[in-house]
């Protein structure tokens, strides 16, 4: 039987604040000695009273101008009531009735809700005897974004979530990084005979990288399938990812919102968007960065790849360095594309192999060489040997080129003499060339690239060796 999987995710990310959520503490949980950064708020001891934290409200309000998203003129907090370790109040400040975020769309993707809540502590599990938690972690910022359940592919939730992380970093309000816990990814899967209708919903959760996320829905789709097809009846309930054997476990029967006991938190006030300048559309407008969509259509329209653009755009200093690239006026066309080719391969190979640091290359140096490059004043050779002496000087690769002789020869006369020597010294290869073996010609040429240091244009040296030769 053909099955039709449905999917909708949870997503937590924690948010990049100062402080924590409802107190003054930092808000630095993978620093420092564990429950340090904590205080009696964030411990819920008797008598302390929460504080929302306007940056953090102000950073979920920016995401949703990000998303298209319909901001709450009335918000809420409420505690969700449960007991664990990692919770030190047995409740967790959320939102449940009103969000400050509704409706909205990323990647094709309809947004249900985004709303605002406080992160638990960190249990740890495996320092012998006994389990341990630190506190540091209780009381961060954690925006939760919820999908509508309109995902009908591993690869598709996997290309949403990375799209997510991309536009929480462009806005600087999350690092997001998913091995360290700073987004955390839910799957709500169900898989149904019928189109159009929904099966028992199974909630897999804590998926901490995007093939995780992939390879758990995909996993649980055949999963549900095969327990149908045997005559079997899916339960609903949460289940865990075994990374080792590739497969979800039991966890425990699915929580709905009457077992958390939801109610408006006593003691928060409610919360009116427009009454607060911080939260005016406006001025969120004017701190919105670029963002990647806008990134991607600029950069496309300069000529470059989709390939190049994806690189580019994923890692924020390289987007930094290729935007200050293109604020030159001269940097269009072939120059555009010469330097982000250069830029995603070369460039990237020196950084990731820990020869250079990008903070060390000057843009303008760098718009420089792919400028003599476009201009045939520099050959791709000349060029590639050029580049890491880029990041350990303040010259400029003009002056570096005419400082070594490497600049490249186009002029006819000046290799007049090369050609000669290479004609007179390779009689029997020219010959060959003549009588009609085409690859001799290239032996040549690279004589003559030889001769000259690589200085010579290889296209003029081929044009003027045809003709000597013939």
């Amino acid at each position: 039987m053909t099955y039709t999987p449905t999917i909708g995710l949870e997503v937590h990310a924690e948010l990049k604040t100062k402080s924590k959520m409802f107190c003054g503490c930092k808000n630095d949980p993978h620093e420092g000695e564990a429950n340090s950064y904590i205080c009696p708020v964030c411990m819920a001891h008797p008598g302390t009273l929460p504080v929302p934290n306007e940056q953090a409200i102000e950073m979920v309000l920016m995401f949703g101008q990000a998303v298209n998203a319909t901001v709450a003129k009335y918000s809420e907090f409420d505690r969700k009531n449960y007991f664990y370790p990692d919770i030190p109040k047995a409740y967790q400040i959320s939102q449940y009735a009103y969000p400050f975020l509704s409706g909205g769309e990323l990647k094709g993707v309809a947004l249900t809700r985004v709303h605002l809540e406080e992160d638990t502590a960190r249990s740890q599990h495996d320092k012998g005897v006994g389990s341990l938690v630190d506190y540091n972690r209780a009381g961060v910022p954690l925006m939760e974004l919820v999908t509508e359940p309109v995902i009908h592919d591993a690869k598709v939730a996997g290309d949403f979530a990375r799209e997510l992380q991309l536009i929480l970093r462009t806005l600087g309000i999350s690092d997001a990084n998913m091995e360290r816990g700073e987004m955390r990814v839910e799957a709500n899967i169900s898989v149904s005979k019928e189109a159009g209708k929904l099966g028992t919903k199974v909630e897999v959760k804590n998926l901490n990288s995007f093939k995780s996320v992939e390879s758990a829905i995909a996993f649980e789709i055949e999963r549900q399938a095969e327990v149908l097809e045997n005559g079997g009846v899916v339960s609903q309930e949460t289940r865990g990812w075994d990374e080792t054997k590739s497969r979800t476990f039991t966890q425990r029967s699915k929580e709905t919102a009457k077992d958390y006991r939801y109610f408006p938190d006593p003691d928060i006030p409610k919360i009116d968007t427009s009454k607060h300048e911080a939260f005016s559309a406006t001025r969120l407008a004017e701190k919105l960065p670029k963002l990647p969509e806008n990134k991607r259509i600029e950069y496309k329209n300069l000529g470059l790849t989709s390939e190049q653009i994806e690189v580019i755009i994923a890692q924020s200093d390289v987007d930094a360095f290729f935007a200050m690239l293109v604020e030159n006026p001269t940097c269009t066309g072939d120059v555009a594309r010469l330097a982000a080719n250069y830029l995603t391969s070369d460039v990237l190979s020196l950084i990731q192999s820990g020869e250079r640091q990008l903070i060390d290359l000057n843009p303008k140096h760098f718009l420089e060489l792919a400028t003599l490059l476009n201009e045939s004043k520099l050959n791709s050779r000349i060029a590639k040997d050029l580049l890491p002496d880029l990041f350990t000087t303040t010259v400029g690769p003009l002056a570096i080129a005419k400082e070594r002789g490497l600049l490249q020869v186009s002029d006819a006369g000046a290799l007049d003499t090369v050609i000669k020597e290479i004609v007179s010294e390779y009689a029997d290869i020219a010959a060959e060339y003549k009588a009609g073996k085409e690859a001799a010609l290239q032996f040549l040429v690279g004589q003559g690239m030889k001769k000259t240091k690589g200085a010579a244009n290889p296209a003029v040296l081929k044009e003027l060796l045809e003709k000597a030769i013939k």
